[in-house]
């Protein structure tokens, strides 16, 4: 794999260390985007401008997450949101009412849908904007 790649797919999976040292070590001229991936030494990055570059989101980078929030003991509603906490104020916001949990799921997680299967990372490419609910759950008994 070569380094062009793996920048992307930091991106695609919302890695934002590893796309900022990615980024510090291409601007410094220690790696290029045709490099192979082996020839990536971290070390060789400032870490004190990685960590700065990473605190002020220097590359707009926002992890975005799926939360499952707890209406009750059978009813879930899931949420992708950047953090746990705007997941529970949108929840809180929606539904008039605060959730009794709240979970982060992993985006890779698989569910059925239809007569398929989807990943949460699949399904929030047929959102605009976040927060938003992605869907409901209800236990069965």
């Amino acid at each position: 794999m070569l380094v062009g790649e793996l920048y992307l797919e930091s991106i695609r999976l919302d890695q934002c260390s590893l796309v900022h040292y990615l980024y510090h070590l291409l601007a410094e001229r220690k790696i290029s985007l045709n490099d192979h991936i082996d020839q990536i030494d971290l070390e060789q990055a400032d870490h004190q401008k990685v960590v700065e570059m990473i605190q002020n989101n220097h590359l707009g980078i926002r992890k975005l997450g799926i939360y499952s929030l707890k209406r009750n003991a059978k009813d879930f509603v899931f949420i992708y949101a950047y953090s746990d906490q705007e997941a529970i104020e949108f929840f809180t916001e929606t539904f008039w009412e605060r959730p009794l949990n709240c979970h982060e799921y992993p985006l890779d997680f698989e569910l059925a849908r239809g007569n398929g299967v989807i990943t949460f990372r699949e399904m929030k490419k047929e959102f605009g904007s976040f927060p938003v609910v992605a869907g409901y759950f209800t236990r069965g008994e």
